[in-house]
């Protein structure tokens, strides 16, 4: 008997923070990625990463260290964790500023999912990850999670610029605020994953019967 299968990987949501604010604007982004990832109807996890770019790492933190534009009239945010590949640094802790609200930040609009952590440049982050939890709804699809604010943005970032790689001896040469528009669903690679199960054995069997005549 043969048993048969595909099992597609489910796509995520990648978007880059590509628009400075004033502050920022002396910089070359991308300054950071933001990846939307549907783990199922209800639950969606999302990871911001800093980005390297003109010789400078651009480093999450402070107030407003990452912020999205949920999707969803009522959502919990749950395991915060962030991390921070330089030398000297002790990321966050972080504290969930809304829901329920929401808040304005910088010139980028409201948001109603926002992240703090830590005050200081040490407590920086180049990654920080956390889960949405639909309490009211689902989404249909992994570009359904999060949604443009009345300013155009769905995510934003508050961005410490510093030399490459991070050292937390070096400071930061500015701060700012990096925002996002848009992005791409993208199957992650070896997203389709067959799964044969005796497929080998009944291949031999039939050409067996086939030598046997």
């Amino acid at each position: 008997m043969v048993v048969f299968g595909l099992q597609q990987a489910k796509a995520d949501f990648i978007s880059f923070l590509g628009t400075p604010n004033d502050a920022l604007s002396g910089n070359t982004g991308p300054f950071g990625k933001v990846v939307v990832h549907l783990v199922d109807s209800d639950t969606a996890t999302v990871t911001f990463t800093s980005l390297t770019n003109g010789g400078n790492i651009y480093l999450f933190g402070d107030g407003s260290t990452a912020a999205v534009n949920v999707n969803a009239t009522s959502f919990s945010i749950t395991g915060v964790s962030g991390s921070n590949a330089g030398t000297g640094f002790t990321p966050g802790p972080y504290t969930v500023e809304n829901p329920p609200g929401t808040s304005n930040i910088s010139t980028f609009g409201d948001f109603n999912g926002v992240i703090d952590s830590f005050d200081g440049f040490t407590h920086s982050s180049d990654k920080v990850s956390f889960t949405l939890n639909n309490l009211t709804g689902t989404w249909s699809s992994v570009a359904d999670v999060l949604v443009a604010n009345a300013d155009g943005f769905d995510a934003v970032a508050h961005i410490f610029v510093t030399s490459s790689p991070a050292n937390a001896d070096n400071g930061a040469s500015v701060t700012g605020f990096a925002g996002e528009t848009g992005g791409t669903v993208t199957v992650p690679d070896g997203g389709a994953t067959a799964m044969l199960t005796g497929l080998g054995l009944t291949t031999l069997g039939l050409v067996r019967r086939f030598l046997i005549g």
